[in-house]
């Protein structure tokens, strides 16, 4: 059974391993897509500190992973439609495209299960407090200097 999977995977972290594990635990190929840069911008505000080639080489290390492709650019869904998914795992809070899945899985008559998974210490394991964390940590470098 094919997975799919998705994320930004900025400063790669315990809770992006977790999602990545039970997403792999759901069948025998994890297919993994990596947002890119300017859709990053475009749904956070801001690009990520870590370039989407950069990103994706992270995710392509990983063992568990099968494959791991750059999303498409101007159609978000053609992935699923490249990749027929048997199981499309999300985390506990990705929520940006997925209104539209079941839409998209009948209009192509894929009979694709959504698995949303569980997050793994989301109070510490998000890349939004990692980067705010490291932030910090440089400032403080820089003022005691």
């Amino acid at each position: 059974m094919r997975v799919l999977a998705f994320g930004t995977f900025d400063y790669f972290h315990a809770g992006h391993e977790s999602y990545l594990k039970q997403a792999a635990e759901l069948g025998d190929q994890l297919v993994v897509i990596i947002a890119r840069d300017e859709t990053v911008q475009r749904i956070k505000g801001q690009k990520p500190d870590h370039s989407q080639r950069k990103r994706l080489k992270v995710v392509k290390s990983l063992p568990y992973v099968y494959k791991a492709a750059i999303g498409n650019r101007s159609d978000k869904f053609k992935v699923i439609k490249q990749f027929k998914p048997d199981i499309i795992a999300l985390g506990y809070d990705q929520f940006v495209f997925t209104y539209q899945l079941k839409k998209i899985l009948i209009a192509n008559s894929m009979d694709t299960k959504i698995v949303r998974l569980k997050p793994f210490k989301p109070e510490i394991n998000k890349s939004s407090i990692i980067k705010t964390q490291k932030c910090t940590a440089e400032e403080e470098i820089i003022i005691a200097a």
